[in-house]
């Protein structure tokens, strides 16, 4: 049976999803009745089986009791499609160019500065030492325009939460946090991810890959500890439930 596309969690009725799920966590040799909804048994099978088992990328999965794609995929052995195209030649371009990116690091460390770094602010109109995962994500954008003739449709702001409401308020094709929780296979490469820190505070980047729960990213302002403030251009992995505010299809 395949993925339902929604997060499967205690009190779930369906007949189809919850026979295929009862009869696999008896193969594991959990003692469970052959029918019946999601109930107390099958949330203490489903959490004793996260914590004793990994996702695709061999991290080990939330013990929280419920179905999401990766324990899914874990369950039952589901080999988890890993999607690399990308749709539409404004995003297929920007992706490219991000990618020429990869390396870039500030000078001096942990300034927010150096001929790089600037020159993505300078493409918003701020000078150096300001925060610029946004400004990269919009010089990357307004580069692969200029190649490809088309509009830069991401708003010219260094503000995270600036460009994810303009997206929003155009329009533009936008995946929530939630509905890509529940079903990840929405997101596809060249989305922008938005994560909101509160108090007006955001991360963002691009998405490169996409494997089930998991994708890989190319973001600025960033490091290996993924953090908002970090110096240089990376290529990371992240969890869809990292991200809590959505994503952003330009193009």
């Amino acid at each position: 049976m395949n993925y339902p596309g929604r997060v499967i969690r205690k009190g779930e009725t369906d007949t189809t999803i919850m026979r295929a799920i009862r009869a696999r966590l008896r193969e594991l040799q959990f003692t469970l009745a052959a029918t019946g909804a999601f109930d107390d048994a099958v949330l203490s099978a489903v959490k004793n089986f996260q914590s004793r088992n990994v996702d695709s990328a061999g991290r080990v999965l939330v013990s929280d009791g419920k179905i999401g794609p990766l324990t899914w995929a874990a369950l039952f052995a589901d080999p988890v499609p890993v999607v690399r195209a990308v749709q539409g030649a404004l995003p297929s371009e920007a992706l490219a160019i991000a990618r020429t990116q990869l390396g870039v690091r500030e000078i001096p460390v942990n300034s927010n500065r150096g001929a790089d770094v600037e020159k993505y602010l300078a493409s918003v109109g701020l000078g150096g030492g300001y925060a610029w995962c946004a400004a990269f994500v919009y010089w990357c954008l307004s580069e692969a325009a200029k190649a490809t003739g088309q509009p830069n449709p991401c708003l010219k702001t260094g503000g995270v939460l600036k460009q994810w409401q303009h997206a929003k308020n155009q329009r533009l094709e936008t995946v929530s946090a939630t509905a890509a929780r529940n079903d990840p296979g929405l997101l596809r490469p060249g989305m922008v991810f938005v994560i909101d820190h509160g108090r007006g505070l955001g991360h963002t980047g691009f998405i490169s890959r996409v494997q089930g729960g998991l994708f890989e990213t190319i973001e600025g302002n960033t490091d290996g500890s993924k953090t908002r403030e970090g110096g240089g251009v990376y290529v990371l992995q992240r969890k869809v439930g990292e991200i809590n505010a959505g994503y952003i299809a330009y193009g």
